[in-house]
């Protein structure tokens, strides 16, 4: 693991580029990408490709599908603009792997605006505190992660804390880059956070038997300070398809919602990794 990052930028034979998943992006469901890494990927990417034509936007919403398991190799990233007006963009992001499409994602921007002055009203929902940063991390914590749920005023050991029908919530801290050789965004931790949706909602007292198929990051502004948090809003589920919308928040404040449509799949296995 001397790469520090989820994935390496390499180039092909073409003088293309590829990004390399490195050991840090397996994920809980077997020798494959985890999807939060794939949708952060396709978040950063398409925010880089589009930088040129989004002065006075924000990146809004963010849907990714995960159409197929990605294998642990290199992956291509394109990005393609469906419609660039005066008010939004909309672009299409598609990742492949083999020459196959494996994931893709629908990424919009909306220009800013004046803020209207009369409140609206939102379900209150109260995060735990935020979590004291220890003085020093360990070289195997690729972020820093706080779940809760039982006792929503201290962190449980891993997931643990959302084995139960009650409140869930997260607050976590990505710690490596998306690539090597690109810095770190802000929508890109919110691209990778989006994906948290699907767990910290479809978890209760028998694990997480649901693997999600999308998820969506709708955001009101971009993320700022080195948490991202997560509450546990609705899951509803039949015959084995769900979904489950969470609420976004950052160091300041809500900032949007996550929500995430997932099938049955036994078999979630997270890796034994530390917190720091």
């Amino acid at each position: 693991m001397s790469i520090r990052a989820f994935f390496a930028l390499q180039t092909d034979d073409a003088g293309g580029e590829l990004f390399a998943p490195t050991d840090w992006a397996r994920g809980p469901w077997g020798d494959t990408i985890s999807g939060n890494y794939l949708g952060g990927l396709l978040g950063l990417i398409g925010e880089r490709d589009l930088a040129g034509q989004t002065a006075g936007m924000r990146p809004a919403r963010l849907t990714v599908d995960l159409m197929r398991p990605a294998a642990l190799a290199p992956v291509s990233v394109s990005t393609d603009v469906v419609r660039a007006g005066r008010r939004l963009l909309l672009a299409d992001v598609v990742m492949t792997q083999d020459g196959r499409p494996i994931a893709r994602a629908s990424l919009l921007y909306l220009r800013s605006g004046e803020q209207p002055t009369a409140p609206r009203w939102s379900a209150d929902v109260v995060m735990p505190p935020l979590p004291i940063t220890p003085a020093t991390v360990s070289d195997d914590a690729p972020m820093l992660m706080y779940s809760y749920g039982r006792d929503d005023a201290r962190p449980g050991d891993g997931l643990a804390a959302w084995a139960h029908s009650g409140p869930k919530f997260v607050w976590f801290h990505d710690m490596l880059p998306i690539v090597d050789a690109l810095d770190k965004t802000p929508f890109g931790s919110a691209a990778m956070a989006g994906d948290v949706a699907s767990s910290i909602t479809g978890f209760g007292e028998d694990g997480l038997p649901f693997i999600n198929a999308d998820y969506t990051v709708s955001l009101s502004r971009l993320p700022s300070g080195a948490f991202i948090g997560l509450a546990a809003l609705t899951h509803h589920s039949s015959d084995g398809i769900s979904t489950g919308t969470a609420l976004l928040v950052d160091e300041q404040g809500p900032i949007g919602t996550a929500s995430a449509t997932a099938l049955v799949n036994p078999g979630f296995n997270p890796p034994d990794r530390p917190r720091s």
